[in-house]
């Protein structure tokens, strides 16, 4: 017999990422699971995802049992164990000789026949050792070091947290991430369309809840909205509603007909799409540094006002200037570990300060663009300091031209709009003047934003 085909799968995907650096989110998108039933792929999601999201967890339970050092271990053999100890320990619907024997037959077809006898009798320990609730020991975890082992992120990670945040939110920040995250939609078009499109979507088996932090924000509790018609048509986008949040501030009702919008950075889209849906008498520039994530950007933004070019966003190749820019910069990524788990393996803290040359390069070229009275939203999915208000200090420090815009008063603008519900407590989302959405205090991933206005 072999290995069932969502688990060789889920083994071939988690050797790329191991091996070549890929993502587990593009490779779970690619042609390889379209040969899959929708039971199977859902499967394989969520072997990839969850071995990523506990790696470091799992390898403590096997190197307590192991009579090998894991490092010594074929790259084969530690992802084949990781597999069936993740299933051992988190997957109550898998019986334990499903998942031993699965993982034995991954090293058989693997060409490793030789480590069969081994992973058998190190996952049989592992299975003998019993369950924890791991969820629990986070809400209670007491100090950096523990949460850090036992809600499997890296400590120096969570020592940052810790020193940022607290220890309280740093707790909800690692249980948030080590969860599976809702699947947010935005339904496009006014109260009417979004009303027809949502009673369609139930009309079809979807189950739908109102979002937390957004009007037009939907969180689907159960159903495949990929399947939906409304999805193909382009009537509805998946975005998470954090990300949605950055796009509404950085679009203004009160641009002018017609006034000028850029967006830096633009892949995959999500943001583009919300400011091109909420001007579109306005011509919305669209830059992205790498040919591929252009095209890709193309494939998903059929919008007649949008413009994608290639291009560096270090160095913008416009004479014009633009009313409303958004400078959606490469980051680190910390505040999407729910989605992204394998980033925060490959993280390391010299990466920050990296970055965070190139995103005050980004922004002081942004601001170049910017029209007299213009706004500029500078935005990332980044919890960490370095990546956010240093870079706006820094860069605002050295130019008298531009001044920060307090995020209070434009939260409460969509809030009198309708765009934000009633009950969402503004303040929470306020740090300072800046913008800032947290893993497990907000149901959405980390995002930080800032407003810049050059001055008349």
């Amino acid at each position: 017999m072999s290995a069932s085909a969502a688990r060789t799968v889920a083994f071939e995907i988690l050797l790329r990422v191991e091996s070549e650096d890929s993502y587990a989110v593009e490779l779970l998108h690619s042609s390889r699971l379209e040969t899959l039933s929708s039971r199977d792929r859902a499967l394989a999601t969520e072997l990839v995802i969850g071995a990523l999201r506990w790696q470091s967890l799992l390898d403590h339970r096997l190197a307590g049992v192991s009579s090998e050092r894991l490092d010594r271990l074929d790259r084969e053999v530690l992802v084949a164990l990781r597999l069936g100890v993740y299933q051992l320990e988190f997957l109550t619907r898998v019986p334990a000789r499903a998942a031993i024997f699965e993982s034995v037959e991954l090293v058989k077809a693997a060409r490793k026949r030789s480590a069969a006898a081994f992973v058998n009798a190190v996952l049989r320990k592992v299975d003998k050792v019993g369950k924890e609730d791991v969820f629990a020991a986070i809400l209670n975890a007491q100090n950096a070091a523990g949460l850090a082992h036992i809600a499997a992120h890296p400590a120096w990670l969570v020592e940052r947290w810790v020193g940022a945040y607290g220890l309280e939110r740093a707790r909800r920040i690692c249980s948030y991430d080590q969860k599976i995250p809702a699947t947010t939609i935005r339904i496009h078009g006014d109260a009417n369309t979004q009303r027809e499109t949502e009673a369609e979507l139930a009309a079809n088996g979807l189950n739908l809840e109102p979002g937390q932090l957004l009007s037009a924000a939907r969180t689907i509790i159960a159903g495949d909205v990929i399947a939906a018609r409304a999805y193909q048509d382009g009537r509805l986008s998946i975005q998470d509603e954090g990300s949605q949040l950055v796009a509404l501030v950085a679009s203004d009702r009160e641009l002018s007909e017609g006034g000028g919008i850029l967006d830096c950075c633009a892949a995959p889209g999500g943001k583009t799409g919300v400011l091109a849906r909420r001007h579109p008498r306005s011509r919305v520039f669209a830059t992205e540094l790498h040919p591929h994530r252009a095209r890709l950007l193309r494939d998903r933004i059929h919008l007649p006002n949008v413009q994608v070019l290639v291009a560096d966003a270090g160095r913008l190749p416009f004479a014009a200037r633009f009313e409303r820019i958004l400078v959606d910069v490469p980051c680190s990524g910390t505040g999407t570990l729910a989605r992204n788990p394998e980033i925060k393996w490959r993280l390391k803290p010299r990466d920050l300060l990296d970055l965070q040359a190139r995103q005050a390069t980004i922004l002081k070229a942004a601001l170049a663009q910017l029209a007299a009275s213009g706004r500029l939203v500078y935005s990332t999915c980044s919890l960490e300091p370095e990546e956010n208000e240093a870079v706006v200090e820094a860069v605002l420090d050295r130019d008298a031209e531009f001044e920060l815009v307090d995020m209070t008063g434009e939260l409460e603008r969509l809030r009198d709009g309708r765009e934000l519900p009633e009950g969402v407590d503004v303040a929470s989302l306020v740090d300072g003047r800046y913008l800032r959405t947290i893993p497990g205090v907000h149901d959405c991933d980390g995002f930080f934003a800032a407003m810049i206005r050059r001055k008349e």
